[in-house]
């Protein structure tokens, strides 16, 4: 099964990468980008099956090594 994990800022934390890109994006012409928010992405491979103990444990390794639970956010998709 694939697993891909969305970190993202908070929204109550400042994002300076964010507001970097979005002032590029409209230095670029692209004036109706709003609120840009940075985030990074990982991806892995794990054998098992899609239970309530598995989500228990991944859900475990995003809070305590994938993120920053003071100031990230995250989500994950599963795909078989």
């Amino acid at each position: 099964m694939k697993v891909i994990v969305f970190v993202t800022p908070k929204k109550n934390v400042l994002d300076p990468q964010g507001a970097a890109v979005g002032h590029a994006m409209h230095s670029l012409g692209f004036t109706s980008a709003a609120n840009v928010r940075v985030g990074k992405t990982v991806e892995f491979e794990v054998d098992g099956q899609d239970t309530p103990e598995f989500r228990a444990t991944l859900d475990k390794l995003c809070n305590d090594l994938l993120s920053n639970p003071v100031i990230e956010d995250f989500r994950y998709e599963l795909e078989a």
